[in-house]
């Protein structure tokens, strides 16, 4: 039985790769990311591999990258959403905040620090906006 969900696992995480990571990959562009920055944003892959990603996207991605992916999908939806002006809304991750979290630097700055937990930070903070939490 284990063995039936570990293959059913990595069959899901197949078909969910690839579509992540080109969404991943518009998310970047539209916010002006280098490719340095989307490395670190989605664990620090080599270079090799991340090149080899943005060639052809139909990979199977580790569940810590889609876990890393969806956080950042949810923080664009979530943007959108709060700032219906898409170029506002992709400002937004630039642009030095003064809340708790970010102690004035920019919530792509807490992203970049490399951990898991800070895009999950993120997450919860524009959920928390959009829900009108603070």
């Amino acid at each position: 039985m284990e063995k039936s969900a570990k293959a059913a696992s990595q069959l899901n995480r197949k078909g969910l790769s690839g579509p992540a990571l080109r969404t991943f990959f518009r998310i970047a562009e539209a916010w002006g990311l280098s490719a340095e920055q989307q490395m670190t944003l989605l664990g620090q892959t080599t270079r090799s591999t991340f090149f080899g990603w943005k060639k052809d996207p139909n990979v199977t991605l580790s569940k810590d990258t889609l876990e890393r992916i969806s956080y950042i999908l949810g923080i664009y939806k979530a943007l959108q959403i709060l700032l219906p002006d898409e170029k506002a809304a992709d400002a937004w991750v630039k642009r030095p905040n003064q809340a708790p979290c970010f102690s004035g630097r920019s919530a792509l700055d807490r992203m970049l620090s490399g951990q898991v937990a800070d895009l999950f930070v993120v997450r919860q903070y524009v959920d928390a906006q959009r829900g009108g939490w603070s």
